[in-house]
């Protein structure tokens, strides 16, 4: 008898306010939302209104023109592949560092003081203003050795990469359920296996968007090359030269005086966001069910 009248209860509709309220809540929750999307979704519209009607082939594979050459091909082929590589010197860097302090932190160091302190450390690091980064890449690279290259750019995206991929991983090995290393051990597996052949094998999904935002991040990352990649009219010379990225190139062509850069700058702008997007789009494939071990 007790349990048909909370069955019930449980099953009667609400009364006409709470109804209001709720569907009153509902309301105010989607209008709020809508205004927060509103900036970006002027951004973006700004951007595509700009940028589509100059996206041409030749943009994408012509160097930039000089300044009042209207008849030769401007483009900025060269910052697009100046940015793939300093962005994958990044990743280099910092994919293999951060998974591994990752599943120390997470595997190996549970609880201990110098797991808090690492921790501590990556926690401020994810903090620090780009430009301060860029000023430790510039003292530390490129003072180093004597100018700006493209392996100063890539260390100074690779340490605000880092922290995003330690704590992405860390939050990934977390997830994974302590079953399964107790099932893995009960089979006989050793701690090295179980981590390697287990528990990285069940987050790596999780790893793998970590990784993905990382460099979703890096790509857009102008202060840090201002101080050590620097810029070049020309294609990638080596990892010891100056190198153009996108970033510092929507940088110089925004702030310059001439209209044919003011526009060039919309063009890069829209590859820009096309690269950070699709690695945001492959960072949701990679999560899906369908991609997800078993």
């Amino acid at each position: 008898m007790k349990e048909t009248s909370i069955t019930q209860e449980l099953y009667r509709p609400l009364s006409p306010a709470r109804t209001a309220f709720s569907r009153g809540m509902t309301t105010i929750a989607f209008l709020l939302s809508g205004l927060a999307l509103l900036p970006l979704l002027a951004i973006l519209f700004e951007i595509l209104r700009q940028g589509i009607p100059n996206l041409k082939w030749e943009v994408l594979t012509s160097l930039p023109a000089p300044v009042g050459m209207e008849g030769l091909p401007s483009g900025f082929a060269n910052a697009i592949v100046g940015t793939v590589i300093m962005v994958g010197i990044a990743s280099l860097i910092s994919i293999p560092v951060g998974v591994l302090t990752a599943i120390y932190l997470a595997e190996f160091s549970k609880g201990s003081p110098i797991a808090h302190l690492i921790r501590f450390v990556v926690t401020v690091l994810s903090g620090v203003p780009s430009i301060v980064v860029g000023v430790f890449a510039y003292a530390v690279v490129v003072l180093t050795f004597k100018g700006f290259s493209a392996f100063a750019g890539g260390f100074a995206l690779s340490v605000i990469m880092l922290p995003i991929v330690i704590l992405a991983t860390e939050e990934a090995l977390k997830l994974v359920p302590t079953s399964l290393r107790l099932a893995s051990s009960a089979l006989g597996a050793s701690r090295f296996q179980t981590v390697f052949r287990v528990t990285i094998a069940t987050a790596l999904p999780g790893i793998t968007t970590g990784v993905l935002l990382a460099v979703a991040r890096a790509a857009g990352e102008t202060a840090p090359l201002l101080f050590t990649a620097l810029f070049s009219q020309n294609w990638f010379e080596g990892l010891t030269s100056p190198t153009a990225s996108l970033s510092v190139l929507i940088y110089n062509y925004a702030s310059s005086a001439y209209a044919e850069q003011n526009t060039l700058a919309w063009t890069a702008s829209l590859i820009l966001v096309g690269i950070v997007l699709l690695v945001n789009v492959a960072s949701r494939i990679v999560t899906s069910n369908r991609f997800k071990i078993r």
